[in-house]
């Protein structure tokens, strides 16, 4: 059960705050922002499907006991390549396991699985950086989703690891989402005071969808980043930042927002 936050302890109040994530996992971040007092406003920007092809992972699954570790960087991909498996009939585990962080950690464990290793910062250059003493000459399985950044394949491919990128699942824009985002935005008492990104997909279909709506994203709305990856993308996108969590998880991506809007100038 969550501990109820008291009248003076919910900095968001009277805040709308926008949700992108896909709506499978909308509902952890939207209770953590109701604690807070806001109100949130879902509106997903992306939803999980299966790959273009399943080639690879399927190849991946057949040949698992060839691999030295198998990485996963979300939860989606977790959630994918066991029901991928399941549906082979396969029933092989990994040899070891390596994860982003710890809601991909809690996804392999939920499979009765055991995680191996975490990474300190819950990035894909940790988890590089973290692997980097044991990658050379290991041969590793990453499951990402579809047109995934290439971070960690680089990072431990230039340590000296043979590596296997298998594509688990894809980011799609939902097709409901345009006129959902355009009724919000062209509404001034609709608009949110705030947006949350929680991965780089979110942030490019967010700005995908805004300029089909022939909108701008309105300067007043503060944009939270889950993590620097996130930030890069909304960088990139001409939006940057300003609220970046202290790491790379929903719990602390609430805080940091809560923090923003407890100072004195928010």
């Amino acid at each position: 059960m969550r501990e109820e936050t008291t009248g003076r302890e919910k900095p968001l109040v009277n805040r709308r705050i926008l949700i992108t994530r896909a709506p499978h996992q909308a509902s952890e971040l939207a209770s953590l922002l109701e604690d807070l007092g806001a109100t949130p406003v879902v509106v997903p920007t992306i939803e999980i499907a299966p790959p273009t092809s399943f080639a690879a992972l399927d190849a991946g699954l057949a040949s698992l006991s060839a691999f030295d570790l198998v990485a996963f960087t979300s939860a989606n991909a977790v959630s994918a390549f066991a029901e991928r498996a399941k549906s082979l009939g396969i029933t092989a585990a990994p040899r070891r396991i390596a994860v982003v962080g710890p809601a991909t950690a809690r996804a392999v464990e939920a499979l009765g699985l055991r995680v191996d290793l975490v990474p300190p910062i819950f990035t894909a250059e940790s988890l590089a950086e973290t692997l980097r003493p044991e990658a050379s000459g290991r041969r590793v399985l990453l499951a990402l989703a579809e047109t995934a950044p290439t971070t960690l394949r680089d990072g431990l491919e230039s340590a000296g690891a043979e590596v296997t990128v298998v594509a688990a699942y894809s980011n799609r824009m939902p097709h409901a989402s345009l006129e959902a985002i355009t009724s919000l935005f062209r509404d001034p008492a609709a608009c949110p005071d705030a947006v949350l990104f929680t991965s780089a997909s979110t942030a490019a279909n967010l700005a995908a969808l805004l300029d089909a709506a022939g909108i701008t994203l309105p300067a007043g709305v503060i944009r939270a980043s889950i993590g620097p990856i996130t930030s890069l993308a909304l960088r990139d996108l001409g939006l940057p930042t300003h609220v970046e969590a202290a790491e790379s998880t929903i719990g602390a991506l609430v805080t940091a927002l809560a923090e923003y809007f407890q100072m004195p100038s928010s």
